[in-house]
């Protein structure tokens, strides 16, 4: 693909919150620095438990006790009226998972069918369908909530750490006034009570740091959702807190600071609630909420493919439309987005038929890298309508599933065995989380649009650099000939080494098919016809010493999803490199 045009280099930076920034340490130095955090990480939470669980702890969260019940907090997001309704006939659906209670069961006495199920349930994830589900559903909630306040309601260190903590907290405030017309004095009291020690807790663990301005949203809903002097204060210490994260973590394009497209339309939900509850309580919201907002909507679109699905990349799921569209429902008709985030590290191309979306920085670092994934250059590729090439989009939802966080996992190079990164295991991942480390720490960008003819794309990133190599993708989206042309190149970082014995890397480029897409090796064993729902076909075709379509998987709700990859492969010899060629063009007799 000689005689792409020269363009300036865009390079993404690579420092985020809370980690080593991967430049200017050795390997050695920044795996002491984490080792040190993990172990500071690891005492904090032993000590934090210990003082959660204890008397004056609980007292302190307690108080002041909250008035009563004020705002009632609109969380935009789509319900499930049909799972409500199940609730009501004594079935709890959540997660790919089912518990039969009938009309008295109790589904906080009894084991969880799987972990994730445990999880949206002390999350209170039913809460906002079953209140969707019409009469009765009031008062089945308030037996519910009695139910985990009478077993879970002092202290847990499951139930009352993480995500269920912060989106049970949410879930109360929203759902508060609306149970208030079917509730006693006494359950309207305890409710309030929940909300507010919820919040408090909230303030002061420190185990989930990635999502600091995520719970600092929840204590701001949470205090306007309560009155009194419990409210003032939660209000007032929530925005401070959302006020001076903000900006760390809304980037300037609008893309989360984690680089997870699913991330940045889940706080936009969150920031809607917020600034809906503000103005019910007649408080100015600070600007920098409703230039969050702009933001995270404009990103939102950039990252809608032609399918109507989110992108999924960085521990982002394939969000649908319906859920995107509640997302964008407050400003429907807003600006066109541009086909270039450089701040969250994102490229679009747009062709007659092809759109595709690579991933054209590195990954986050430190604390919000929990998620992140080591796949530098991965591309997801709509052609029409159909999603043919993806990743296979595993989010923290598929837990126990951080394989899938590899480079193999998404469509993009690996060499051997290896990755461009890993996720901490063992007692570091304990501590810390299972952050990734060593991934790719420079990626340098290239576009050049040129009107009438196509789009160039290079992206280059030092992923593989402990075996000496970079590597290079260069992308050409003809719009004449409606086709994509690609390249990826491993480079030499020090060229020459005639002397010694020769050593041969195996590499393979792999191109991960969407669940609904199908793929057949035609005749001559490289060229691949590759199918989606609309059964139109796409030819790939390409140059590597061998090809094979194996089997793999797609994540949907952390639930896997049968799918398939087409590998190319090919060897490289790190003192010279090499390349692979390849093309998607339309079929003829499609």
């Amino acid at each position: 693909m000689e005689g792409a045009p020269a363009t300036p280099s865009v390079r993404k930076s690579s420092a985020l919150l809370g980690g080593p920034s991967g430049r200017g340490r050795s390997r050695a130095g920044r795996t002491k620095g984490v080792f040190l955090k993990a172990l500071g990480a690891a005492t904090r939470a032993n000590v934090e438990r210990e003082w959660f669980g204890s008397p004056p702890h609980r007292a302190l969260i307690s108080r002041p006790r909250p008035v009563g019940l004020a705002a009632h907090p609109h969380d935009p997001r789509p319900v499930d009226l049909e799972r409500g309704r199940q609730l009501l006939d004594g079935v709890m659906a959540l997660d790919g998972g089912a518990l039969r209670l009938g009309e008295t069961g109790d589904p906080f006495d009894q084991p969880s069918p799987t972990r994730q199920f445990a999880i949206a349930l002390h999350g209170f994830n039913w809460l906002p369908h079953l209140m969707s589900a019409g009469p009765g559903s009031s008062r089945l909630a308030l037996r519910l909530l009695q139910d985990w306040r009478r077993v879970f309601g002092v202290w847990n260190a499951f139930s009352w750490s993480g995500e269920r903590l912060e989106r049970r907290t949410f879930h109360l405030a929203c759902a508060a006034r609306a149970l208030a017309p079917e509730a006693s004095d006494a359950e309207i009291s305890a409710i309030a009570l929940d909300i507010a020690r919820g919040a408090r807790q909230l303030l002061k663990a420190c185990d989930a740091p990635h999502r600091a301005l995520e719970r600092a949203v929840v204590v701001t809903i949470a205090g306007c959702a309560l009155s009194g002097k419990a409210s003032d204060r939660l209000i007032a210490t929530g925005l401070k807190r959302v006020i001076a994260l903000m900006e760390l973590i809304v980037l300037p394009d609008g893309g989360h600071a984690s680089r997870s497209p699913e991330a940045g339309l889940e706080l936009l939900f969150d920031l809607l609630t917020l600034d809906d509850a503000l103005s019910q309580r007649g408080r100015p919201a600070p600007e920098s909420l409703g230039r969050a907002i702009d933001r995270l909507s404009s990103s939102v679109r950039f990252f809608v493919l032609a399918d109507g699905h989110l992108a999924a990349f960085q521990g982002g799921e394939a969000v649908g439309p319906r859920r995107v569209a509640a997302a964008l429902a407050h400003d429907d008709q807003g600006p066109r987005p541009p086909q270039s985030a450089p701040h969250v590290g994102y490229q679009k191309m747009q062709g007659g038929s092809i759109q595709v979306m690579a991933d054209a920085g590195p990954p986050a670092k430190g604390v919000l890298s929990v998620a992140a994934c080591a796949q530098p250059a991965a591309i997801e590729i709509v052609c029409g309508k159909d999603r043919l090439i993806t990743s296979c989009g595993w989010s923290p939802e598929a837990a126990g599933a951080n394989a899938f966080r590899l480079s193999d996992a998404a469509s993009t190079l690996s060499v051997g065995d290896g990755s461009a990164g890993r996720p901490l295991a063992g007692w570091r991942a304990g501590g810390l989380g299972p952050w990734l480390i060593d991934g790719a720490a420079d990626v340098e960008v290239k576009r050049h649009d040129v009107a009438d003819t196509g789009v160039w794309l290079d992206i280059v990133h030092d992923g593989w650099k402990r075996l000496g190599l970079t590597h290079a993708r260069r992308l050409f989206l003809d719009l004449k000939a409606d086709e994509l042309r690609g390249e990826d190149s491993l480079l030499p970082i020090v060229s020459g080494g005639e002397d010694g014995p020769r050593r041969y890397l195996p590499f393979m480029i792999s191109f991960h098919l969407h669940p609904d897409a199908r793929a057949s090796l035609a005749r001559d064993g490289k060229s691949v016809l590759i199918k989606g729902q609309s059964n139109v076909g796409w030819w790939l075709r390409n140059d590597a010493v061998d090809v094979a379509i194996a089997p793999s998987a797609h994540f949907d709700h952390g639930h896997a999803r049968r799918a398939g990859t087409i590998v190319l492969k090919s060897q490289v010899r790190p003192e010279k490199g090499a390349k692979i060629r390849w093309k998607l063009a339309r079929a003829a007799d499609h």
